[in-house]
């Protein structure tokens, strides 16, 4: 019977070694992005803060239909992407953008432009089941896995979703974790990110936890399930000093689909002193290395783990990517990240890519479909977080 390090290789294989079944290495490609630069500041109504959070998202629009929709004007993208800031004193302002450097009428991102196909695989249809087959996901436990990047950047919210460290001081997350579309989130003004801590300490050795098909994955064999452990973990919470969230999540100020907006940043009261993750612009899925996408969260029902998953990514939007990772409630919220070769630094490094917005249940023609969703970093979107972390534009003119 293979030893329980024996059966760990092929993750560490995945995780932290180059690709050595090929010589093409993918890479990201930097390009000028466009500015968005913030306007008029204007106070606004104080937030209820009635309703919880809800960790699932709903929209009538599948894969045609955002295909389908109308492409956004120069002026809808400045009002898409105004946004609003609660402080955590209760104070809601909101704020005007203007945009320069950016054409609206190319749908395409230029640097990744050449060598795709412009076809992308269409999603299988879904039968309301979050875990598809064999469960793919693995529970990460023991300090020397669960304070190693790239693991470490995975946060929980308050709230019950979860993060992704992207700054300093800075979480990347879901709109929908802090605001429903119309209102803030029960929880919002007071909002706490987690970090996850082991316990000091621990009387099994540092393993992976991972399903009997994780090999399927990477070779093809077997391997055998090595039960979680029942150590509870604790949680080491930081208070959210800011919170913005696009307009282009809001309803009444949105397109109807909205969905293309589900992200939101965090800044908290003082730095969380980990490394995090740099932020990237989503190249298309045939771009990605073997078309994966990998994140980490904090499944709801695998309480006090942390959950990292891969799988292969589906078809796409401009602003959306279908994909077929298993996943729960609470790890909305995740960063969906990539890791490619880095030409300038002569390294592999990994960026976030998008924000995993969760399990979607569509109504078509009277049968549901579901699909799991990532809203992707596109040059604009990555302008618009970009600037809200370093607080300048100068920083922000490549991705």
């Amino acid at each position: 019977m293979r030893s329980r390090s024996a059966s760990v290789l092929p993750l560490l294989f995945l995780l932290f070694l180059p690709s050595v079944l090929s010589s093409f290495r993918p890479q990201w490609i930097l390009q000028r992005v466009p500015v968005v630069l913030p306007q008029q500041t204007e106070g606004r109504p104080a937030p209820h803060f009635l309703s919880p959070a809800c960790l699932n998202v709903t929209s009538p629009c599948d894969p045609e239909c955002h295909k389908k929709a109308p492409r956004p004007s120069y002026w809808d993208l400045q009002h898409l992407l105004a946004y609003e800031t609660l402080h955590s004193n209760g104070q809601l302002t909101e704020t005007a953008v203007r945009i320069y450097g950016y054409n609206p009428n190319t749908n395409s991102i230029p640097a990744y432009s050449l060598g795709t196909s412009g076809k992308a695989e269409r999603s299988h249809v879904r039968r309301k089941r979050q875990i598809f087959g064999h469960d793919g996901r693995f529970s990460i436990a023991g300090q020397n896995f669960l304070l190693k990047y790239p693991f470490s950047v995975a946060v929980k919210l308050s709230t019950g979703c979860s993060g992704t460290l992207v700054g300093d001081r800075h979480v990347l997350t879901a709109a929908h974790c802090v605001h429903d579309g119309k209102n803030y989130v029960k929880g919002a003004q007071k909002l706490r990110v987690g970090f996850l801590k082991p316990k000091q300490r621990e009387t099994q050795s540092s393993t992976f936890y991972h399903p009997s098909n994780f090999t399927n994955h990477v070779e093809g064999g077997l391997t055998p399930y090595a039960p979680p452990s029942n150590d509870k973990m604790k949680f080491q919470w930081i208070r959210v000093k800011r919170t913005h969230v696009p307009k282009g999540w809001i309803k009444g100020n949105a397109n109807d689909i909205g969905m293309d907006y589900d992200y939101a940043l965090l800044e908290l009261k003082k730095p969380h002193k980990r490394r995090h993750m740099k932020l990237g612009v989503s190249p298309p899925a045939q771009r990605l290395p073997g078309h994966r996408v990998h994140f980490s969260g904090f499944d709801n029902d695998r309480a006090g783990k942390l959950v990292y998953r891969f799988c292969r990514a589906g078809e796409e939007t401009s602003d959306l990517l279908y994909q077929h990772c298993d996943a729960q409630p609470g790890a909305s919220g995740s960063g969906v990240y990539a890791r490619m070769w880095d030409g300038r630094r002569r390294r592999w490094e990994r960026k976030v890519i998008g924000v995993f917005s969760g399990h979607q249940w569509v109504e078509r023609q009277g049968a549901s479909q579901e699909f799991n969703v990532a809203v992707r970093v596109t040059p604009l979107k990555y302008a618009q977080i970009c600037y809200w972390i370093k607080g300048n534009f100068v920083d922000c003119r490549e991705g």
